[in-house]
C-alpha cells in the first residue's frame, strides 16, 4: 500500500456525513491527489496501526500526509488547503485556537449519526474513483 505520494483521508465508512465529505473532496480534487480509507477497512486498520491512530475512534477525521497523522480540525483544514483555489482561504481558521476549532468539530462528530444518519455497511465508491480507495 503506497501512500507517501498521496495524502490519505481516514473516515468512518458507515457515516453519511463522512461519506458526503469524501464525495465533496473527490469532486474538488480532479487531479486525484487524495486517497481514501475507511477505518473499518483492512487498509484503514493498517494505516491506523502504522501511524498510531485509534482505529476505534470513528468520530475522528484523520489525514495522513507527509508521514504523519493530523486529526480533527487540523486534518480538515489541511485537506481544504490542499484542494487549492478558494478553499485555501480556510487556512485563516488556523488563527482560531485549536481547542475552539476542535470543540466545534467534536460537537458535529458527536451528533453526526443523529443529524445525518448512518449506513448499514461501508460506502461503495463509484467505478470511476474506486482506484483512489485503499482496500
Amino acid at each position: 500500500m503506497q501512500t507517501q505520494d498521496h495524502p490519505v483521508v481516514l473516515f468512518d465508512g458507515v457515516c453519511n456525513f463522512c461519506a458526503a465529505s469524501v464525495q465533496f473532496i473527490i469532486r474538488r480534487d480532479p487531479q486525484g491527489l487524495f486517497r481514501f480509507a475507511a477505518y473499518q477497512s483492512d487498509a484503514g486498520k493498517s494505516l491506523c496501526a502504522q501511524h498510531g491512530v485509534d482505529a476505534g475512534a470513528l468520530d475522528t477525521f484523520a489525514l495522513i500526509v507527509d508521514g504523519r497523522a493530523l486529526f480533527r480540525s487540523d486534518a480538515a483544514l489541511a485537506t481544504a488547503t490542499r484542494l487549492g483555489g478558494l478553499w485555501r482561504l480556510l487556512a485563516v481558521f488556523r488563527l482560531v485556537p485549536r481547542a475552539v476549532r476542535d470543540a466545534v468539530y467534536r460537537l458535529i462528530a458527536r451528533n453526526r449519526y443523529r443529524w445525518f444518519g448512518r449506513r448499514e455497511s461501508c460506502m461503495v465508491p463509484d467505478a470511476d474513483v474506486r482506484h483512489r480507495f485503499l482496500g
